[in-house]
């Protein structure tokens, strides 16, 4: 068992399990620093996958199924904005009705366009570096480049560009900063939106990662790269390395499987029990650290 898990498909699994982890933080993060609290990520990532998996069969283009997925997240994202920030709709309320839409609508919309409540024809994916080794393919992945771009960037544009300095400031102290003459309920849709984006490509990974679209296929990875936002001090890079460390529980389940007597349900726990255990112990130990913009969910007036 242990040459299994320490195997080169346990690691190639690992990696590619860690991007709709990381993007849906990534996008939570975006989200929570302007200030906006954002638990649609499941939604976003399931909703995604499925706008992902259906442009593709329909146009036989997996760049047209990235785009759709893509701009899937944005369009969602955008809406949980407008509810949240203009229309002053609690954001956890927003974050439900989404995640609960995206829930039944998927299967909804798998049975009017393939007859099926489960799954989606089969979709072929990125056929990128098809004929190399399994380390090659894993590392030049698109969408694990396209990930680890995106968590570099984000982490500069909070830090380094006057958007990111007028999105945290949205997210510390909307009053101040509407005061200042920013933009808040502005930046704070750009935010949401851009956030949204980033999912929809984790999204999009899932879906392409399992050649097809599957009902309820998110899992619950949301809700993790929620916790991996709040774990991380709402940092994009810790909370893409938190990410990777509930992946690989994730990937040691789906590894172990059918490698020991033990029964598949107490592996397919795993990153659930990990993620109470990490955020009871951290949130003791780093309280200071672990402070939530000053803003979150506050409106400027």
């Amino acid at each position: 068992m242990l040459e299994v898990v320490l195997s080169g498909t346990m690691v190639a699994q690992t990696v590619r399990m860690t991007v709709p982890y990381a993007c849906a933080a990534l996008g939570g993060v975006l989200s929570e620093r302007s200030g906006v609290v954002n638990i649609a990520l499941e939604g976003i990532l399931l909703s995604s996958a499925l706008a992902s998996a259906a442009f593709d069969v329909a146009t036989g283009n997996a760049l047209a199924g990235i785009f759709a997925g893509v701009l899937t997240g944005a369009a969602i994202g955008f809406v949980h904005a407008t509810l949240c920030v203009r229309a002053r709709i609690d954001a956890i309320v927003s974050g439900i009705v989404i995640n609960l839409v995206a829930a039944g609508g998927t299967r909804f919309m798998l049975r009017g366009l393939y007859g099926s409540s489960s799954n989606s024809p089969r979709v072929p994916g990125l056929r990128f570096l098809a004929d190399q080794g399994l380390f090659v393919r894993t590392l030049l992945d698109p969408f694990v480049l396209g990930t680890l771009a995106a968590v570099v960037l984000a982490s500069w544009m909070l830090r380094r560009t006057r958007f990111g300095l007028r999105l945290r400031a949205c997210g510390e102290d909307p009053a101040a900063a509407q005061a200042v003459g920013v933009h808040v309920v502005g930046m704070r849709t750009a935010a949401v939106t851009l956030g949204g984006a980033v999912c929809g490509l984790g999204g999009t990974a899932l879906a392409y990662g399992l050649h097809q679209f599957q009902a309820g296929m998110s899992g619950g990875r949301g809700f993790i790269a929620l916790a991996a936002v709040i774990v991380s001090g709402w940092h994009p890079r810790r909370a893409a390395l938190a990410c990777f460390a509930f992946a690989v529980l994730d990937a040691l389940q789906s590894v172990l499987q059918n490698q020991t007597t033990v029964p598949s349900q107490i592996f397919s726990i795993l990153p659930f029990v990990a993620t109470l255990v990490v955020l009871v112990f951290v949130s003791r130990g780093r309280q200071a650290e672990l402070r939530a913009p000053a803003g979150l969910g506050k409106h400027p007036d």
